[in-house]
């Protein structure tokens, strides 16, 4: 073999070209217009494989960097540092590549990974011709509905379809990639049990032997294929359901994957100061597979190396962790799990608060507030009150509600995925997000039965008003949109303990409650000595000794005064049946 030349060593050792990203703000719209050009958003992840492999080839081609240089002002955003753009572009994938003209306007939405020579023909073609390309189709308005609520025929037809989309022979929701849906889950624990069980069972595949954790999804239609980055998002969604499937049926395969998950948070994710990091990157080499790496044990990971943690505190990833700790703690009574979510939120207060009752996403960075981190954290808080019937928990719950009411709400029905910037450019204004809006229509719906305040019951109506609208138009699996209204509409199993908080008896009781297999479960406790509980229609008569009253479907349970006796209490007061 001949010896490389000289001329071909210097081409190896040749600085690869790369283009000079900026930053997502009106400033780039400017620039495009000064310079009559383009622009071009490359929204990413810092633990997506298929982004890692994009910026190493595609975004290094010496032709691609060319005709970017040309005619395109170039921006790279993680879009876990813009929950409004991630809200906006997520049905793509990512990466996602979208482009503009310089007012803004859409002209292409692309999915996944586009390698060089398709690159090239897109950037080309739209630079001889800035028309929108059918890709860029607009999105069909959604008009709020007129109750809140769901019409008799369209929950109907969205309980079909949630139903059809199981995958009877795999498990889960969808063919192609597999992961663990907890609205899905939880839905279906509220009615077929089976489907909620089968999955539950197979996304064991998911759990990571050596670290515990959860990978975020498998490919290929089959459970085994995983793509191994682990996002707080599905860490988040694994520990809360294994922790309440655990609960309803008292599998200890269930406790052990919310013990592994839970595990996992602190070893990994879990910063100094009791902050939890957003993720933890798929590959160890940055674009190439890890499958092998991943089969190894623990040891021989830590001698290759540990793949990157994206060390990012922000609010919205901090609420998520600590509702599902708190949710984990009342399910399993692991007392770790519930000191973990104090310290979370202990330091987003301090840390990333806003005055009102609302948070920032991270220490700097424009955009927001965005709806994503405050109702995140008002969740924690709610859970937190839940678990501890700690008073000062709900009070921070209904600020943030308050906040959001106050500064998110959507010109007709709804809430915006962030505040109105102070200079609006393009078509770029917040605009309401169905996820988001499921979320907040459960989140004040449950902080109105506990509060008894009419103005919480109102904002979950508001976000109900246009998850209605958006259902009708809306594809894909249903099951938060029928989650929000079976919520909205259906009174929990409520459970009042009435009692001292210092006796043990009363104690028994009230964790005995916080276990009880039953889904849709609110659970509150009435200590004489701190007053009357926040809603009056949760009251129950001061008992000596100290009972659990169970109430259901407008009709309540004899005092309750032996904490084994609970679940056959709550069987009798509402028997869990399917929602449909």
């Amino acid at each position: 073999m001949q010896a490389p030349s000289f001329l071909l060593l210097l081409l190896l050792a040749a600085p690869r070209p790369e283009v000079p990203w900026l930053d997502w703000s009106a400033r780039v719209f400017q620039r495009a217009a000064e310079g009559r050009r383009l622009v071009l958003l490359h929204l990413g992840a810092g633990w997506c494989h298929w982004c890692h492999v994009m910026e190493e080839t595609t975004y290094r081609d010496p032709e691609v960097v060319a005709l970017l240089a040309k005619g395109y002002v170039a921006v790279h955003v993680d879009q876990d540092t813009r929950p409004d753009l991630a809200a906006k572009y997520g049905d793509y994938g990512w990466p996602a590549t979208i482009l503009f003209d310089a007012k803004g306007t859409e002209l292409a939405k692309m999915r996944g990974y586009l390698p060089p020579p398709r690159m090239a023909a897109m950037l080309r073609a739209f630079l001889d011709d800035p028309t929108p390309g059918p890709s860029a189709a607009p999105e069909p308005a959604v008009a709020a509905g007129p109750d809140a609520g769901l019409p008799e025929a369209l929950r109907r037809e969205l309980d079909d379809r949630f139903v059809a989309a199981y995958d009877r022979e795999h498990g889960g929701w969808g063919t192609v990639h597999k992961y663990l849906d907890a609205d899905s889950v939880e839905y279906a624990m509220r009615g077929d049990a089976a489907m909620a069980r089968e999955t539950l069972d197979r996304a064991r595949s998911l759990l990571d032997p050596a670290w515990g954790g959860l990978y975020q999804y498998s490919h290929g239609g089959v459970w085994e294929n995983p793509h191994f980055e682990k996002i707080m998002a599905t860490q988040a969604a694994g520990l809360r359901m294994y922790a309440a499937g655990h609960a309803r049926w008292g599998d200890p395969s269930y406790l052990d994957a919310a013990r592994g998950i839970a595990r996992y948070l602190r070893e990994f994710l879990r910063s100094p100061d009791g902050a939890f990091y957003a993720s933890q990157d798929a590959d160890l080499v940055k674009g190439e597979h890890a499958e092998e790496y991943f089969r190894l044990d623990d040891a021989e990971r830590r001698r290759l190396g540990v793949p990157a943690v994206d060390r990012h505190l922000f609010a919205r990833e901090n609420g998520w962790a600590a509702r599902s700790l708190a949710g984990a703690y009342g399910a399993t009574g692991d007392g770790e799990a519930l000191a973990d979510a104090r310290r979370a939120v202990a330091w987003v207060l301090e840390h990333r608060a806003l005055e009102g009752g609302g948070f920032r996403h991270d220490e700097v960075g424009e955009g927001g507030p965005f709806l994503a981190d405050t109702l995140a954290m008002g969740e924690a808080f709610l859970a937190l009150y839940r678990v501890t019937a700690e008073r000062p928990w709900l009070d921070r719950a209904s600020a943030a509600l308050r906040f959001l009411d106050g500064r998110l709400r959507g010109p007709a029905a709804g809430y915006l995925t962030a505040a109105p910037p102070a200079v609006a450019f393009g078509p770029f204004r917040p605009e309401p997000n169905l996820e988001e809006n499921v979320a907040m229509a459960r989140f004040a719906a449950m902080l109105a039965r506990c509060t008894g305040d009419a103005a919480h019951r109102t904002a979950a109506e508001r976000a109900m008003r246009f998850v209605a609208g958006a259902s009708a138009t809306r594809r894909g699996i249903p099951s938060g949109i029928l989650l929000a209204d079976d919520d909205l509409r259906r009174e929990p199993v409520h459970v009042t303990v009435s009692g001292r908080k210092d006796d043990a008896r009363a104690a028994a009781l009230f964790r005995a409650a916080l276990r009880l297999p039953v889904t849709h479960l609110l659970v509150e406790w009435q200590d004489e000595r701190e007053g009357p509980l926040p809603n009056p229609a949760s009251a129950a008569p001061p008992s000596e000794p100290p009972a659990a009253f169970v109430c259901a479907d407008g009709a309540c349970s004899p005092p309750v005064r032996d904490p084994k006796e609970l679940s056959r209490a709550a069987g009798l007061a509402a028997p869990e049946a399917p929602p449909r």
